[in-house]
């Protein structure tokens, strides 16, 4: 609603409401800017999308297909939380705490390319779990999945607070970075000064780490012919965002390998017990 109230001045949910009735697009979508416009009307996607997509996607959004975009969540309350989640937050500690404690007790080889030595590695274990690009994991034998990467400019800025939130969203054109990330906002710690990182988003070229799959329809096509060879594999588990060819947050990442747990330990006992 405060976002509302800043494009439109508007108090009220049903003024709001009223408002991006208005101005949606009534057509079938054939891109992303129309599907965008159907959702949430011109105003918001002027504001908040259009310049974004192009920073994060590298590609003007009526050359995006519709489907990319399959719901823009819009909130008509005054909290400005980015989710409505219950819970929301990182581990105590951040992600290097949560799995030092994991690992415990489980051994660890670091700096090692595990398709160099998928061989001497497979032997290790009944079932291998491969995060990995699914592409790269069959040597791009039907071809190369595209991806979009990041660089990550980091700086220590001589004040306690810089922009007062953990995330910082830059949605317009006049930023090459998408957004700033204030790390002490993550668990409220205190300091005299404090870490910042503007992420860039760039063209995933051989050297760059990939970051986000590009869900067109080329891509999705031949992720589903990987996809199909993955299945007739039953000794390794596809996941994480790479390997299922799909973006997720941290919370959906864990919630899918939990739910494949559990249907790992069930295919066990049934076979266990036949």
């Amino acid at each position: 609603m405060n976002t509302f109230y800043e494009l439109w001045q508007t108090r009220t949910p049903s003024e709001a409401r009223s408002k991006i009735e208005s101005q949606r697009f009534l057509g079938e979508p054939s891109n992303l800017e129309e599907q965008a416009l159907s959702l949430v009307g011109k105003d918001i996607y002027e504001t908040l999308i259009k310049d974004y997509t192009r920073k994060q996607w590298g590609k003007d959004p009526r050359d995006l297909p519709a489907f990319i975009i399959k719901r823009l969540p819009l909130r008509f309350t005054y909290n400005n939380n980015y989710f409505s989640d219950r819970y929301q937050g990182i581990p105590i500690g951040g992600y290097t705490a949560l799995f030092e404690t994991m690992l415990q007790g489980i051994e660890v080889r670091l700096n090692i390319d595990f398709l160099d030595a998928r061989s001497e590695l497979s032997r290790l274990a009944r079932k291998v779990v491969y995060t990995g690009c699914i592409d790269q994991y069959f040597d791009y034998d039907l071809g190369h999945l595209d991806y979009r990467s990041l660089d990550f400019e980091n700086e220590v800025v001589e004040t306690d607070n810089f922009q007062g939130n953990a995330v910082i969203n830059y949605c317009d054109s006049r930023e090459a970075f998408t957004r700033i990330i204030e790390h002490k906002h993550f668990e409220a710690s205190a300091s005299e000064v404090t870490v910042i990182t503007r992420e860039y988003p760039r063209p995933c070229t051989p050297e760059a780490i990939p970051y986000y799959p590009i869900n067109d329809l080329h891509n999705q096509s031949l992720y589903r012919q990987y996809q199909e060879r993955g299945r007739a594999m039953p000794n390794v588990i596809f996941g994480g965002r790479l390997s299922e060819y799909k973006y997720m947050d941290m919370h959906v990442v864990i919630e899918s390998a939990m739910n494949r747990f559990r249907s790992e330990v069930r295919s066990e006992e049934r076979q266990h017990s036949a």
